[in-house]
């Protein structure tokens, strides 16, 4: 069963596409904006911009540390640099001067962390993004977003470029089914969207795994579980209202996400948790280990990133509600 499917949710192209697509579209809108490669721009699908706006796309080839260098100069400038890798390369390579450059300089720089999470599969562990919002987290004046379907992924693209400030947007290679309308969706950054009601527990997620959580819920519901679904797209600034709101009136609460539990964003919704209103909760998210090199659906369900792991744990903490 493809993901998304006991949802009802309509199957999309891969993110990494729709994300090439959404960056053209703001380039055509501001012609500020300019985009920044590390020799990957058939993979990040900044392509797009290449061949439409040569004079606003620099290859800087694989140096990511000179990458972010010079894009933070262009910000200086007064253009809107979109700083575009993988994940894994820019935050291992280049945290230094994203640390530096960008954030301790409040600039108004964009970074694109591509392929994050596990999903890649294949392409093995040394290009997977599993630490970056953890190390993100670090730098206090980054905003963070991670979209979860296609128009999610247009929208922040578009919040990100409009935003004045540092801003680091998740994306992902594989397909995100549709979860929102194109017409009446709203992604204010610093918020949260629930997406689906529920009373008797909350699963938060962000990314793929917004997918799993409406899986999930579709799951419990067959046997009388209803679980409201959050989509936290925003992680800093992350909204403590809608997070504070769910543990009042549901009880419980699963954060689920595609990166290491250490420094996860299930870390953070805790804390915010323990400081408004104290409920039992899981977690779902990769143990400490760096996985092998396999297909991306495969590697889900082997290191227990599903839907079935989702609602298995939400029986657990339905439970311990319960008492």
């Amino acid at each position: 069963m493809r993901l998304g499917e006991k949802a009802g949710l309509k199957p999309s192209k891969p993110m990494r596409d729709v994300f090439g697509e959404a960056l053209l579209e703001v380039c055509k809108q501001n012609p500020r904006v300019v985009v920044l490669d590390g020799d990957l721009s058939n993979s990040t699908k900044t392509e797009h911009v290449r061949h439409n706006f040569p004079d606003r796309f620099f290859n800087l080839g694989i140096a990511e540390s000179n990458l972010v260098g010079v894009g933070a100069g262009l910000a200086g400038c007064g253009f809107i640099p979109w700083i575009t890798s993988f994940s894994s390369f820019l935050l291992c390579n280049a945290y230094d001067q994203i640390r530096l450059a960008v954030a301790m300089s409040n600039i108004n720089a964009k970074i694109l962390g591509s392929h994050g999470g596990i999903t890649l599969g294949k392409d093995g562990p040394t290009q997977m993004g599993i630490e970056d919002l953890a190390l993100m987290g670090g730098l206090p004046t980054m905003t963070i977003l991670v979209p979860s379907d296609p128009v999610s992924m247009k929208a922040l693209v578009k919040a990100a470029t409009d935003h004045d400030g540092p801003v680091f947007l998740r994306s992902s290679r594989v397909p995100m089914p549709y979860i929102y309308s194109e017409n009446d969706s709203k992604f204010e950054i610093g918020k949260a969207n629930v997406i689906r009601e529920g009373n008797d527990l909350t699963i938060i997620g962000n990314g793929l795994m917004v997918t799993m959580a409406l899986d999930a819920a579709v799951m419990l519901a067959e046997e009388g579980i209803e679980a409201r679904v959050v989509d936290l797209f925003s992680i800093r600034p992350m909204d403590k209202e809608t997070i504070g709101k769910a543990a009042r009136e549901t009880g419980a609460i699963v954060c689920a996400e595609e990166h290491l539990l250490q420094g996860g964003v299930g870390s953070n919704v805790a804390r915010i948790t323990a400081e408004t209103y104290p409920v039992p909760m899981r977690f779902v998210g990769l143990p400490d280990v760096y996985v092998e090199s396999a297909d991306p659906y495969e590697l889900l369900e082997k290191y227990h990133l599903t839907a079935d792991d989702i609602a298995s744990v939400a029986r657990e903490v339905f439970a311990a509600k319960k008492g």
